[in-house]
């Protein structure tokens, strides 16, 4: 009894199969025509295109539409559909070893391509080149720098805090609470000149240190309100002090959920005693090195850019008096931040580099 439409039979000569199997291979480079070889290699074995799709992880029209392409135009079939256009002076060959160069190797003098080295290397001109990496959305200057988290318990702490962020408690309070230690008071070795028509800001490059002090800042997850205090030091004294003032702060009927850090001074038998004497509190530890799983450091950014940045103190007490007045306009009219990612879309983005 007839299953389905019968497909044609696809063979290879022992160019064609060599040809596929270089393709197939493809470390980085071209890895849609490498796949494309390696569904034509699959068919060529004799399985029908839904084998193959369930092997490969692909529909079973993508399967045929490159049996097809290939049955048609043998090997040219896999290729890209030519553009319409003026002709091009540089040859697919061309374009291939400049890609394969730059995806696979790097110059015997650099880290990286540049394109005047590609261009040296490849015996195209510099602008060609250029052309070839934009095409091709390539940046051998470029990086992006990331961290991973080597917690062994990360995936339970995410969800547990992006659990906490997308569905707070009833009757509880979600705070964000860090330090922000050794903010320095900083001024400069000579008078600013100010912003003129044509001209922007100038400042010297040197600077005066007057001293530093410490900010425990606990952001209230929903209503964008923070509680701020300063301190010298950075013990865990100090900390037993803040949370003091967050209990005296919050409504007493309210359970109190801090999302805080894996630094030392968050969990040292002092904290510890102070939490069993308060049980409303409930601690929940971030994974280590993510650091942007808790707000306040979002709010610390905040107060970066548009105080302390270019900010000139000239004591610690000017400093901790420009940060007051910036809390002050923050609680005023707080805008609170908004987490929209759950954990599954969280740990489906760490997937690459797992």
């Amino acid at each position: 009894m007839r299953t389905g439409r019968p497909i044609a039979p696809l063979s290879l000569a022992v160019e064609e199969r060599a040809a596929l199997e270089r393709w197939a291979r493809r470390p980085k480079s071209a890895q849609a025509l490498a796949q494309r070889a390696r569904i034509v290699l699959e068919c060529a074995s004799g399985r029908p295109n839904t084998l193959v799709a369930q092997r490969l992880g692909l529909t079973h029209q993508t399967v045929g539409k490159w049996r097809q392409r290939f049955l048609e135009r043998r090997l040219a079939g896999l290729l890209d559909e030519p553009r319409p256009g003026a002709p091009r002076q540089v040859s697919d060959e061309q374009i291939e070893r400049v890609l394969r160069r730059t995806l696979e190797s790097t110059p015997a003098d650099a880290t990286h391509w540049s394109t005047r080295a590609m261009a040296k290397r490849s015996g195209l001109s510099q602008t060609m080149v250029s052309r070839i990496w934009r095409a091709f959305a390539l940046q051998p200057h470029g990086f992006k720098a990331f961290k991973l988290s080597k917690d062994p318990l990360l995936i339970e702490k995410v969800r547990d805090i992006a659990g906490l962020y997308l569905h707070p408690p009833d009757h509880a309070l979600v705070l964000c609470v860090d330090e922000k230690a050794q903010i320095q008071a900083l001024d400069r070795s000579q008078p600013l000149l100010p912003m003129r028509p044509d001209q922007v800001e100038r400042r010297t490059h040197d600077y005066l240190r007057h001293g530093t002090t410490n900010l425990f800042a606990a952001l209230n997850y929903k209503a964008g309100k923070l509680i701020g205090e300063f301190h010298q030091r950075h013990r865990a004294v100090e900390f037993r002090q803040f949370l003091a003032t967050i209990d005296q702060a919050l409504p007493s009927e309210l359970a109190v959920h801090a999302i805080v850090d894996n630094y030392g001074t968050h969990k040292t038998p002092a904290i510890r005693r102070w939490l069993l004497r308060h049980p409303r509190f409930h601690f929940h530890f971030i994974p280590t090195g993510a650091s942007w799983l808790n707000l306040v450091e979002r709010w610390f950014a905040g107060l970066t850019q548009k105080q302390l940045r270019r900010g000139v103190h000239r004591s610690t007490a000017e400093l901790e008096a420009a940060i007051r007045r910036y809390l002050e306009l923050n609680n005023r009219d707080p805008k609170p931040f908004v987490w929209t990612k759950t954990a599954d879309q969280i740990l489906e983005s760490c997937r690459p580099i797992l």
